[in-house]
């Protein structure tokens, strides 16, 4: 399960563009409170330097915080983070409230182990991820950090289907089906040889085929060869005109 983070925030007034911009004139980040079964949306402000603490991990939108306001704690996950076109950096923060049994839907990452054991691998295959994250139906009680397939066993065109992770108690994929997460492809180099095996021998089978249409065709006749008795023109041979003169006969 994820550790729970601690987290400040301080009520702000005012919302619209000209109340944000005077709080991150003070270093802070504005930031709304929203969810849990409470109609009253919150709106607060955050320190810049320890948001971005928390969101310089890469697991930010899917870590629980403990959000203090003026001594009250409110368990919270972030929702939607907006970041500055320029610069990258957190200029506003969604957070929702998370009470007991709560169920929330997030991208858990995807790892792997046993790469050292698998006989694709081994053999010069190469792991192929479908999928890097995984979207789960999380118990806030119980949301992983990430999940685990092992590649013990993968040869070269075997897969690795979410079937075959060990999920944490109550976690659950929203895809329903037995979708693939990865699997182990051949070599590039060994994918070329296959191809230009297939290109010849598809060459090889087509070279009969012409042989004979050329045949069936005829061929064609040599250079100045006089055409056989009652033989067509060749095409493009001009025709005697009609009528010539014969040269005279010499005596």
């Amino acid at each position: 399960m994820r550790a729970i983070q601690e987290l400040q925030a301080e009520p702000r007034s005012g919302t619209g563009k000209g109340a944000a911009f005077r709080v991150r004139r003070e270093g802070k980040v504005p930031a709304i409170l929203y969810g849990g079964g409470e109609a009253e949306q919150v709106t607060l402000k955050l320190s810049q330097r320890e948001l971005e603490r928390h969101f310089g991990t890469g697991t930010f939108l899917t870590t629980l915080f403990m959000l203090e306001v003026e001594g009250k704690k409110t368990r919270v996950i972030p929702r939607e983070v907006q970041l500055d076109p320029v610069s990258d950096r957190p200029v506003h923060v969604d957070f929702m409230r998370l009470p007991k049994g709560a169920v929330v839907t997030l991208a858990i990452p995807v790892r792997f182990k046993g790469n050292e054991n698998s006989p694709g691998l081994k053999r010069g295959g190469v792991l192929n991820i479908v999928r890097h994250e995984v979207e789960m139906r999380c118990p806030a009680e119980n949301i992983p950090e990430y999940i685990e397939g092992d590649l013990s066993d993968l040869d070269i065109h075997d897969s690795l289907h979410i079937s075959a992770f060990k999920l944490p108690e109550g976690v659950k994929p929203i895809i329903t089906r037995d979708f693939t997460v990865a699997s182990i492809v051949a070599p590039t180099s060994v994918i070329e040889e296959q191809r230009a095996a297939a290109a010849a021998a598809a060459a090889a089978a087509a070279a009969p085929v012409v042989e004979e249409a050329a045949a069936a065709a005829g061929a064609p006749a040599a250079p100045g060869a006089a055409p056989a008795p009652g033989a067509a023109p060749a095409p493009g041979a001009a025709a005697p005109a009609a009528g010539a003169a014969k040269a005279p006969e010499k005596k």
